[in-house]
Formats: structure tokens, sequence, C-alpha cells
């Protein structure tokens, strides 16, 4: 079985400020660890289930969070950015099993996590697909489905484990944080770690084909931008519609055709 992991931190466990997730600041430390740790159970748990090759992509801000040392030897880790349109499951394809995702969070402009947004918090308001508020879960799942890869296991907050099981009721999720208004409630550190240990453990040894996300035969997107200057110089990409001074419309059938202008645009 080979697995890919995909990381964030502005849904692991207990992290409430910017301050946590920027590495000039003295909160990070702590919290890059327990992103760290919670990848360590996702892998522990993926290779209980039989596992024999694990890929993880640390995909939060620099791509330079987790400790490979803390983490089994049986893993490659994808650090940094490559600019390849995947973004945060970049170098997944159709030789893997299963997509899991930790600290994983709710779409921009969502009241489920004081850290909300969607790809880029300081350049964007909102993405929306099909009309719906579109989180990177959302974004990177129907990459995952372009291969024909079911994502089996969310954890984060629980607005985007309520999405995840809005898109498939089996993918497993596991909510380790409540936003309310700019706090966080969340469970213990070392609970969240034993629960995506065992969460993990359980859906691959389930029919994780169940889990595959179903792709739409066509794709319009709407991104929301803070910045009208950033959306003037965005409509300039092919194919592209401004429909209001920070607005701006695509449409494609060809899933990819979106993943790459959202690369160019953002």
């Amino acid at each position: 079985m080979k697995i890919y992991i995909s990381a964030d931190i502005e849904g692991i466990t207990g992290i409430a400020h910017w301050d946590e997730t920027e590495k000039s600041k003295s909160d990070y430390q702590k919290f890059a660890k327990q992103m760290t740790d919670e990848v360590k159970a996702a892998c522990e748990g993926a290779i209980k289930a039989g596992a024999k090759e694990i890929w993880i992509k640390d995909a939060h801000d620099t791509g330079r969070n987790i400790d490979a040392a803390e983490l089994p030897q049986s893993i490659r880790l994808v650090r940094g950015w490559s600019e390849h349109p995947y973004l945060m499951v970049q170098e997944l394809d159709e030789s893997f099993d299963a997509l899991l995702m930790i600290g994983y969070h709710s779409f921009g402009s969502s009241s489920s996590n004081p850290l909300s947004h969607t790809l880029s918090s300081s350049t964007l308001n909102y993405i929306k697909l099909n009309g719906e508020y579109a989180s990177e879960f959302l974004i990177h799942g129907y990459a995952a489905a372009t291969m024909g890869v079911p994502v089996v296991f969310i954890s984060g907050d629980e607005g985007i484990c309520k999405e995840a099981n809005k898109v498939n009721k089996n993918i497993k999720t596991v909510a380790v944080n409540k936003g309310v208004g700019n706090s966080v409630i969340s469970i213990h550190p070392q609970l969240a770690v034993e629960k995506i240990r065992e969460g993990v453990e359980s859906i691959l040894k389930g029919d994780i084909d169940k889990c595959k996300i179903e792709l739409p035969e066509h794709f319009k997107v709407k991104i929301s931008y803070k910045k009208h200057v950033r959306a003037f110089k965005a409509s300039f990409y092919p194919g592209m519609e401004q429909v209001s001074s920070t607005d701006l419309v695509f449409e494609s059938d060809n899933y990819f055709e979106i993943l790459r202008m959202l690369l160019f645009t953002i």
C-alpha cells in the first residue's frame, strides 16, 4: 500500500493565532512540533494498516515545518514548493492508494476557524467552486479525484471535517478544534495524536474505494481578492472574466486548467 499525506498547520490541535504559524514568532516551534507529531501518528496508523511507502507534503507556508527525523524511515518528505499546479499534493499520481490530510482548516470566510483561508490569507477573501465556498481540502481532493486516488482521512477543525463528510460521508474525520469567534476550543494534543493514529489505521483497513470523490463535469471558479489591484492583474490570465473590481470568474471542463489558473493568479 502506497500512501500520500498532505499536512498543513492551521488545523493542528490548539492553534488559534497567526503568530503560531510563522517561523519568526516565538510560539511557532510548539505548533510545528505538534504538526510533526500528528503527521507521525498518521504514518504509524498507515504502517499498522499495511502501508509500505508513505509520501508526505509539508504544505504550510515555506513547506519547511515538519521534522523528518521524528518520522518513520519509510517516508519520503516533500519540502518547499516546486510551483507545480498540484500545489499541496505535489508528486501525487495514480500509483498512490489513498490521500490523507492532516492539520487542514476551513475555507476562506468561514467562521469555523479564526485562521480560516483558502490558499492565501493575505491575498484572497474566498474562492467559490461551482457556487460553493472552496477549501484547500476540496481543491486538492478534486485533484486527487482526477487520478482516481480516494481522500480517506482528514483531521483539523470541525468545519473542515463537516465539509469533508458532506462531499463523501465515508471519509474518516478527526475534529481537533472548534472555532468560536476569534477563539479555539481544542482537545488535548496527545489525545489528537491517538485519535489520528487509530483513525488512519481503521479507515485504511476498510473499503477505501468508498471514499473516492466524484468530480463535476464542469468547473466554474469565482475568486474574490482583497485588493482590486491584484484582481486587475489576474484578469489578464487567458479565459478570465472580471465581474467586479475585486472578483474574477474562470470556467473549464478540465480540472487541471483550474489548478493551473490558481497557480498563476494567486
